[in-house]
């Protein structure tokens, strides 16, 4: 298995049609995701002495956090303008082996920050609000 590229890995937002295609948030330098859960323990006195969790329980949840320059692209202003607006829409992450995670985020964070004679970069952080659904590498 060889290692892959970070380039490669790319926050996309939906354009709204249906079905949705998904245009690159332009100008990534890094991207992070998490994928996060809580535990419900089970343990009991029959479990000598070892915790039981139940599977399938508890909070499932993903965070995604990206950085980069900003490019004025059309999905640039799509996020900016749910950030803006508080309100949920639909994000692709996309892997180099064609493996992408679908659902629905809320942009927790947007910041912006500049040099007077620099390029502009940006820093965003989306929460995940319902399922997030893995799908296989692209044909």
């Amino acid at each position: 298995m060889t290692p892959q590229t970070g380039a490669a890995f790319l926050l996309k937002i939906a354009d709204g049609a249906q079905p949705p295609g998904y245009d690159v948030v332009a100008g990534l330098r890094t991207t992070q995701m998490s994928v996060n859960g809580d535990t419900v323990v089970v343990t009991h006195k029959g479990s000598g002495g070892w915790r039981e969790l139940l599977s399938g329980a508890g909070t499932r949840s993903v965070s995604v956090s990206a950085s980069g320059i900003f490019l004025g692209s059309a999905a640039e202003s799509a996020l900016r303008a749910h950030a803006l607006a508080g309100t949920v829409a639909q994000y692709e992450l996309s892997f180099e082996d064609g493996a992408r995670m679908r659902g629905r985020f809320l942009v927790q964070r947007l910041d912006y920050a500049g040099d007077f004679n620099g390029e502009r970069n940006y820093a965003v952080q989306l929460e995940s609000s319902g399922p997030v659904a893995e799908h296989g590498a692209a044909a």
